[in-house]
């Protein structure tokens, strides 16, 4: 696995997200209450960007279509079928790091 720096700790502060684009690819990062979680940024319905959408708990929705995932899981709120990518983050340096792998 590969680690990779996404932004600085507080740069997303508790109940936000973030649109980061790192390692040739966009990451959707948020923070619940101090724990962070790293998703695939583009939303599989349109492309839309995921960083940017309305997060309430622990779901994010998309702002073009409306489409919602579990930010823990990856998980779409809907169909079963459908997962969005979900990296294991960390913090280091002051830095939220995702592993890919």
């Amino acid at each position: 696995m590969a680690a990779v720096p996404l932004i600085d700790v507080a740069s997303v502060p508790p109940g936000s997200g973030a649109e980061v684009v790192a390692d040739g690819r966009i990451f959707a990062v948020f923070n619940i209450d101090g724990v962070f979680h790293v998703l695939d940024g583009i939303c599989p319905h349109a492309g839309g960007p995921l960083g940017k959408g309305i997060l309430r708990g622990n779901i994010v929705t998309c702002p073009w279509h409306g489409w919602q995932f579990n930010i823990s899981t990856g998980q779409h709120c809907l169909n079963q079928r459908l997962s969005q990518n979900r990296y294991e983050a960390r913090i280091e340096d002051g830095k939220v790091v995702a592993e890919i792998g």
